[in-house]
């Protein structure tokens, strides 16, 4: 007589599921919730923000201090509200360094395919990424705006030249630093993604912003004024200043209406690089 006997095996833990049909759905807030704790937890983005806020107020602070007896002379014909932010034209390399390294770093490190394992639908990583990285710019980028800015009227003040806080144009300036800042961050993540190569970026970002945008006025006739006014640091630069040194630019909410333009198109040419090209 013989004795058969059916072996049953272990149940399986559930498995997450991307199409929500069982198991721990994958849902957008999950993954912005695994992209917020990835730069949070990152060393490199402590050290990027806190040189973003101590460059603009500090030489913002220098720059009024030192500069406010000649602005306060009567041959002084300077526009004082370009000084009262001084320092971002410094600090917003930092926005643009820390929106490049949240595509970047995941590239040189390997994790980039942990992501993708773990999170398929690559237009929602991307549109994770960009939302974590305008939210921080924005908040930040505010607060250093406002700060810088109060840091700079001290000095000006003292020499009878300050500033009126409750100016539609201080207060514009406030905020349109924060948002033009949030701009420049997601015009570096769209960089960092095509290029997926950390200096690489940084330097074309920082030759677009800094070294192109002046060169191309050089250009003669209207073709070379248009070239100056549209490149992405001239375009979006006039939000993040109560006054302009430079007149003829774009006005604060076209500017940036530009710049966000750009920056949209770059992200989106290299959103869809991102779907098609191996991790």
């Amino acid at each position: 007589m013989t004795t058969s006997s059916t072996l049953t095996p272990p149940a399986s833990p559930p498995v997450a599921r991307h199409d929500g049909s069982g198991g721990a759905r994958l849902t957008f807030g999950r993954i912005l919730d695994a992209e917020w704790t990835k730069i949070r937890t990152v060393r490199s983005t402590v050290w990027t923000l806190t040189s973003l806020f101590v460059l603009s107020v500090g030489l913002t602070a220098l720059i009024c201090f030192a500069a406010a007896g000649e602005l306060a002379g009567e041959a002084a014909d300077e526009p004082i509200g370009a000084f009262a932010t001084w320092g971002l034209m410094f600090g917003q390399i930092a926005a643009l360094v820390l929106g490049i390294l949240v595509a970047t770093s995941e590239y040189s490190s390997g994790m980039i395919r942990t992501t993708l394992a773990a999170a398929p639908r690559r237009w929602s990583v991307l549109a994770a990424k960009t939302t974590v990285i305008t939210t921080l710019l924005l908040v930040l980028g505010a607060i250093t705006s406002t700060v810088a800015i109060l840091a700079g009227n001290f000095f000006l003040d003292r020499e009878g030249i300050g500033l009126t806080l409750s100016d539609p144009d201080v207060l514009r300036t406030m905020v349109g630093g924060g948002l033009y800042l949030a701009v420049l961050g997601v015009f570096g993540l769209g960089l960092g993604l095509l290029l997926r190569h950390t200096a690489g970026a940084v330097t074309v970002g920082i030759a677009l912003i800094f070294v192109v945008g002046n060169l191309v006025g050089l250009i003669p006739g209207a073709a070379g004024e248009w070239l100056t006014k549209l490149m992405p640091g001239n375009a979006g630069t006039t939000m993040a200043t109560v006054e302009s040194f430079n007149p003829d630019l774009l006005g604060p909410w076209t500017g940036i209406g530009v710049f966000a333009g750009e920056a949209a198109l770059l992200l989106l040419i290299a959103g869809w690089l991102f779907k098609r090209r191996d991790a």
